[in-house]
């Protein structure tokens, strides 16, 4: 058992360290050698516990949707109403926008891999599977609220998440480089978050 502990604390710590190194210096810093350096460990721990780069790689991604899902489930249960599928769906797309130094180091990272996953099918693999996840959740809350009336009838679940998704992403970008603060941003999706939402 105490071998297995020590195997599973080094692998999240090289992941924590292979994701430092990609939100500072893009996937161009992430090698064998300095994420060993960054991680205080060896190369060779890192080759037992990564067989490639691109498995390091899928590892950081799955590390980095767990600890946005994680955030996001904080957010609804701090929240005023939450039960509300109106307010979760709120707070599910907010909570994959960056807002504070840590979000946008995860923002950085989410999109060099998003950028490398286009010649890398194995890294594509992984942010698919996220993309149908969030889809899939996004389009059920958008039901769940048309069934509660929060959210209009006539409106598509699915191609409304696609959107709202995509328009998240955006944002995501725009925050990323300036060009909106978190708040305007947070602004625009509140704008069209209104726009499904059913007449009282």
């Amino acid at each position: 058992m105490p071998r297995q502990v020590d195997y599973d604390s080094r692998r999240r710590r090289i992941v924590a360290a292979a994701f430092t190194l990609v939100s500072e210096q893009g996937l161009e810093g992430m090698t064998m050698r300095d994420v060993a350096t960054r991680a205080g460990v060896s190369v060779g721990a890192v080759q037992r516990c990564f067989s490639s780069k691109e498995e390091m790689m899928a590892a950081v991604v799955e590390d980095m949707n767990e600890r946005v899902s994680t955030r996001v489930r904080d957010r609804i249960a701090d929240s005023a109403d939450p039960d509300s599928a109106a307010t979760m769906l709120k707070h599910t797309l907010a909570g994959i926008m960056p807002h504070d130094e840590p979000t946008l180091a995860e923002t950085r990272a989410w999109l060099a891999f998003a950028a490398h996953s286009a010649v890398t099918p194995a890294l594509a693999v992984v942010q698919r599977k996220h993309y149908e996840g969030l889809a899939e959740l996004i389009a059920l809350l958008l039901r769940t609220a048309q069934a509660s009336g929060d959210v209009r009838s006539d409106a598509d679940a699915d191609g409304e998440a696609d959107a709202l998704i995509a328009l998240a992403d955006g944002l995501s970008m725009q925050i990323l480089t300036g060009r909106l603060t978190t708040d305007s941003a947070l602004a625009t999706l509140d704008r069209q978050l209104t726009a499904l939402r059913a007449a009282q």
